[in-house]
């Protein structure tokens, strides 16, 4: 009996292959306790760019959402850097993610981004990703990874180093908020309490009128210019 040959995988197929199917998949478990993936490994359906501009920044990639280094091929939209936002809206959630930046880079998460304004993060706080020790200029102790960006710095926290991957998972439940890295919870708030409009009134977003007032909206990973890898993005409503 014939039967043809098939060619066996390379080594780099086989990763790319388990890194494919470890960002999609989900245990019984996790789907028994109400997790879903934002992401399944190999497109980026469930996903759009913020205000619909362009993409040229954004692919998936061996099992990662990809976001690249910003050069003279790699623009966004014009002078605009081009988020990228799940399609869905989310109103309480526990969201967990890993994620890896390049050396220097920055990026960052935010939550109940709405499209009302010209730029995400006038109304979406944000989960802060970057390389704390390589980035320039040297960020502010608010402005560094784990922090909710230029409000609150974080508890004592354990980093991987740049190029590894970390875990971690933000917390939404009605004013209620908590940024968690590598299993330790490093900063927690609560929306419009009288710490956290000091804060805002000391921050960047003083002017900003909607930033952190919507009751839902969208998961939003920044394209600021840096490469950075996102996978494992899964979601549980609360």
């Amino acid at each position: 009996m014939f039967v043809a040959a098939a060619c066996s995988p390379s080594k780099k197929e086989n990763q790319e292959q388990a890194d494919t199917s470890a960002a999609s998949s989900l245990t019984d478990a996790q789907k028994a306790d109400g997790w879903k993936s934002l992401f399944d490994g190999q497109t980026l359906n469930g996903w759009k760019i913020f205000k619909d501009r362009k993409n040229n920044t954004w692919e998936a990639k061996d099992g990662a959402l990809h976001c690249k280094q910003a050069n003279d091929q790699v623009k966004g939209d014009g002078d605009e850097r081009s988020d990228l936002m799940t399609e869905d809206e989310f109103e309480n959630f526990e969201l967990a993610f890993e994620w890896k930046i390049s050396p220097k880079g920055n990026s960052g998460v935010m939550y109940r981004v709405t499209e009302e304004f010209e730029q995400p993060y006038y109304s979406g706080p944000e989960y802060q990703v970057i390389d704390d020790g390589g980035y320039s200029p040297k960020p502010t102790d608010k402005q560094l990874a784990g922090t909710n960006y230029d409000m609150h710095v974080t508890a004592p926290k354990t980093l991987k180093p740049v190029g590894e991957w970390n875990l971690s998972k933000i917390v939404v439940n009605g004013n209620h908020v908590e940024h968690w890295l590598n299993d330790q919870k490093i900063v927690e708030y609560e929306f419009n309490s009288d710490d956290w409009k000091t804060r805002k009134e000391n921050s960047k977003w003083k002017n900003a009128a909607g930033y952190g007032m919507a009751k839902k909206g969208h998961i939003d990973l920044q394209d600021h210019g840096s490469e950075v890898w996102y996978r494992n993005i899964l979601i549980k409503a609360l």
